[in-house]
């Protein structure tokens, strides 16, 4: 997949930047991050509001989406630098069969997990052996209602869990860098009493936990901070 060197979405002279849904991009957010919390926004939660079709697969076409208003100076080669170059592995993109792959005509486009947007087929493998290592990142205002309730998946189809922290080898998504507080997860004993877990195209440990959607902290097996001292 070809794709050229990324300098921002191209605007005419004189115009704003385009502004991400719901002021969510921050003042000095670089074009190519609101650009990506743009598409995160109507990928993983307003599709339907607005008014796109998304498959159960959770495929959306990127000729709609580069149609809204807030896309419209966006190109089709900026959508494939940002696919290709999130750290995260946040999106797919599903090409043509028939068409020029060169041109947004026939492109599809998803976030591989984090819905809101109910999704029946994403393409998750479930989890039947317990991983090395199993962690939610978290900070420690939230920690305090965690360690009474359990994790939440809250407003989102899953509980969100990493193979290691932040910048370890082989982590490329499943939680942010500024995270302070660390739960791992014993995931035998979590499959043992019947959680299952999944894991998506990007590396990302997914559960929907119990018909609650919470993961007790009888499932927890430790939990430390940043600086490695143990909080339980």
């Amino acid at each position: 997949m070809a794709s050229t060197a990324y300098t921002g979405p191209q605007q005419p002279q004189g115009d704003k930047k385009p502004r991400t849904r719901g002021g969510r991009g921050r003042p000095n957010d670089s074009p190519e991050v609101q650009l990506s919390k743009s598409l995160s926004y109507i990928l993983r939660h307003g599709a339907a509001k607005e008014g796109l079709e998304m498959r159960e697969d959770g495929y959306v076409i990127l000729k709609d989406i580069l149609a809204r208003p807030k896309f419209k100076n966006v190109t089709f080669e900026e959508i494939q630098h940002i696919v290709e170059t999130n750290d995260k592995k946040r999106y797919a993109l599903l090409p043509p069969t028939d068409l020029q792959q060169s041109s947004p005509e026939g492109w599809m486009i998803r976030a591989n997990q984090g819905h809101t947007l109910q999704v029946e087929s994403l393409e998750l493998s479930e989890i039947t052996e317990p991983l090395p290592i199993c962690v939610h990142g978290t900070t420690k205002k939230p920690w305090e209602a965690i360690k009474q309730e359990g994790l939440s998946k809250m407003k989102r189809n899953h509980i969100h869990l990493a193979v290691g922290k932040f910048g370890e080898e082989g982590v490329i998504s499943g939680m942010r860098k500024s995270c302070t507080v660390f739960v791992y997860v014993d995931m035998k004993k979590a499959l043992e009493a019947g959680i299952k877990f999944y894991q998506s195209a990007n590396g990302v440990v997914l559960t929907e936990g119990n018909a609650e959607g919470k993961l007790s902290p009888e499932f927890f097996e430790k939990v430390e901070d940043d600086k490695g001292q143990l909080l339980l």
